[in-house]
């Protein structure tokens, strides 16, 4: 029960509405060094008198079931990992998971869209990179002047563009920090233009495709 068997790595936790709390991991069996097996874990409560049981509701076995794909991905395709690295797979429908790091996210489509709305859209993880990371750099503005964190706030309201390619048109962040002197105002605008998701949309990146892990690139 959710111990911390040392052979036990990336564990992933997802709190049900029902109370629960659902621990997901992988391990290496000592006698069978070649083969991984998935954990599927939870806590015995007081009201388990004779069994354990689980209620989801569907967006968390929509949830569950991207923790559970995530860790047998990672045993059938061991690999190291390092910034930068970023693996997805279908879960059901257009709902996907997501793995950064050793940390597991999801993203769908909303229902008139055709999706199940389990997760944030890829298009609102953009903008909630931008949003997330001017919050990040406003934090460490305020404490780098000893001021207080108490109330910060970043909002962010975007548009999408009418007309092809598909994208964000516009994006209008705007920052709540109420401990901030009006005299700092002009150095916290400054920093967080600048916050590293603005710089590589002020300046693009290059992205290549391949295909089938060919390595070939796609023509554009």
């Amino acid at each position: 029960m959710l111990t911390d068997d040392s052979r036990t790595t990336t564990q992933q936790l997802m709190h049900t509405a029902c109370g629960r709390t659902l621990a997901v991991s992988r391990f290496t069996p000592a006698v069978l060094p070649d083969t991984g097996r998935i954990v599927l874990d939870t806590r015995c409560e007081p009201y388990d008198t004779t069994q354990v049981w689980i209620s989801l509701t569907t967006a968390e076995a929509r949830q569950l079931a991207g923790m559970l794909l995530r860790q047998a991905a990672a045993v059938e395709r061991p690999r190291t990992l390092r910034p930068g690295r970023i693996d997805v797979d279908p879960v059901a429908g257009d709902l996907y998971a997501v793995d950064i790091r050793s940390h597991a996210l999801a993203v769908d489509q909303p229902v008139q869209a055709g999706g199940g709305d389990a997760a944030p859209t890829p298009v609102e993880l953009c903008a909630a990179a931008l949003a997330s990371c001017t919050a990040h750099y406003a934090g460490s503005y305020l404490d780098r002047h000893g001021l207080s964190r108490t109330g910060l706030h970043v909002t962010a309201d975007y548009t999408m563009a009418h007309n092809r390619p598909a994208r964000i048109a516009s994006v209008s962040i705007e920052v709540t920090a109420p401990g901030l002197p009006p005299e700092r105002a002009p150095g916290l605008l400054a920093v967080v233009r600048h916050c590293t998701v603005k710089n590589t949309l002020d300046n693009p990146p290059d992205v290549t495709f391949s295909l089938n892990g060919t390595g070939r690139a796609l023509a554009p």
